[in-house]
């Protein structure tokens, strides 16, 4: 999406909804970034940086909130970029609908770990 810079209207800074849709991305992939590099800590040294109890919510409660912001943020793209194609289907609306495609594929990723992880969150002992 920060690529997508075509001159005269056809420049993503010029639209919101497309300014969320590149912050909302870098966002999930810190979010991904430290949730990956804990794992690899984890598992590379045999010890965990918080309790289970604690992971396990953070993961579910990060998950939500981050694949929430991923669907909002693509919901808020695509009418802008359908009206666009409406009236010109060029690179500009070419490449925001990747980018808004890529960011669905990431939700349903995200909603994928978000189960897995309230079901780890649900089997856990609180004793």
């Amino acid at each position: 999406m920060a690529s997508n810079k075509h001159g005269d209207w056809k420049d993503f800074d010029n639209y919101e909804e497309y300014r969320y849709v590149l912050a909302i991305a870098i966002l999930s992939a810190f979010y991904t970034g430290l949730q990956t590099w804990r794992q690899v800590y984890e598992l590379s040294t045999a010890r965990e940086i918080l309790s289970r109890h604690k992971t396990a919510m953070i993961d579910f409660f990060g998950d939500q909130i981050v694949a929430y912001l991923l669907i909002s943020a693509a919901s808020s793209a695509v009418p802008l970029t359908n009206r666009m194609r409406e009236g010109a289907d060029n690179i500009f609306t070419d490449s925001s609908a990747s980018a808004i495609s890529m960011e669905f594929f990431a939700f349903f990723s995200l909603s994928l770990s978000s189960l897995i992880s309230g079901y780890k969150l649900s089997n856990q002992t609180y004793i």
